[in-house]
């Protein structure tokens, strides 16, 4: 019998669990999702995982030989430790560790965009638009921004566990400092927060972002349009070095700014001016999978 996969997506406010028919047949078999409580603290989210294993185990009558999980961080190599996560309370403990002595069952850990990029890559958008696609870009694109890199159908995580961090690359001074220490990072130029706090200093008017863009279309406030040329802008400006370094088949754009259409004419057109080529081939395409992203890729980490 085909192996099942078994997927758990942990985010800061709900734990997802799939279990899916097997990796050539993905039909849902279980899904179900819980509270995190991660104001509890880390021993609890621990349990709470732990409970909608056993809930999972209790559906299908016995236990999966291993499980992939999605993270809001990474698992250092060298350490083993969580770090870059937006649940603070995981960041500089042995996570994946405590909780595979806890289920008696071996994890495979990657963080969110990895899953999201390794989802859309084996069960999504990608397949529809290059079915032969061997590397796949997967862009993190909201409050934050962030990415993971699939070759060949496998999660690249690097020598330090960073793999496809875009979101951390030098962009623009004007950015500001970001959390991570550095200065101008892509996070802080071009994610939502980011955008939103540049309107507000040209402006003095503050906007979430899906109005400043409906103002943008109307061309009527000057501030709501340097605000989306400056997207389009440093959008080209950042995803070119991605393909310059790895030349993808297939870039997949998640997250809420990833839903601006603009992206997807003009931010594409600002790409192909900076990439080291005469024209760009590599395909920037629109998620299929919307928030099932995460926990479908996590089932896959398994293969």
């Amino acid at each position: 019998m085909p192996q099942q996969l078994w997927g758990i997506d942990l985010g800061g406010t709900k734990i997802e669990g799939v279990v899916l028919q097997s990796k050539d047949n993905p039909t849902v078999l279980i899904r179900k999702r819980i509270d995190t409580e991660a104001d509890k603290g880390y021993e609890h989210t621990l349990n709470r995982i732990k409970l909608l294993v056993d809930m999972l185990i209790a559906e299908v009558g016995e236990p999966p030989k291993i499980i992939g999980m999605g993270t809001p961080g990474k698992i250092d190599p060298a350490s083993g430790l969580m770090k870059n996560s937006n649940s603070q309370a995981l960041n500089d403990r042995p996570f994946k560790l405590d909780l595979e002595q806890l289920l008696g069952i071996p994890l495979i850990v990657a963080n969110d965009a990895n899953c999201f990029a390794l989802a859309e890559t084996k069960m999504g958008a990608v397949p529809e638009a290059d079915p032969n696609a061997k590397v796949v870009f997967g862009v993190i694109m909201g409050t934050g921004a962030g990415g993971g890199v699939v070759v060949n159908g496998q999660v690249i995580h690097g020598k330090h566990g960073i793999g496809g961090e875009w979101g951390h690359n030098f962009l623009d001074e004007s950015g500001g400092l970001c959390y991570c220490g550095k200065i101008g990072c892509v996070e802080k130029v071009i994610a939502g927060p980011a955008l939103e706090k540049f309107y507000a200093e040209i402006s003095g008017d503050s906007k979430r972002l899906r109005e400043i863009i409906a103002l943008a279309r109307q061309g009527e406030d000057r501030h709501a349009v340097a605000t989306l040329e400056r997207l389009i802008r440093f959008f080209g400006q950042a995803l070119s070095v991605v393909i310059n370094i790895i030349d993808p088949d297939v870039i997949v754009l998640g997250g809420g700014v990833g839903n601006i259409d603009e992206l997807y004419t003009l931010g594409v057109a600002e790409v192909e001016k900076h990439i080291f080529n005469d024209k760009l081939e590599t395909k920037i395409i629109r998620p299929k999978l919307g928030d099932s992203a995460g926990v479908f890729g996590a089932a896959f980490l398994s293969v």
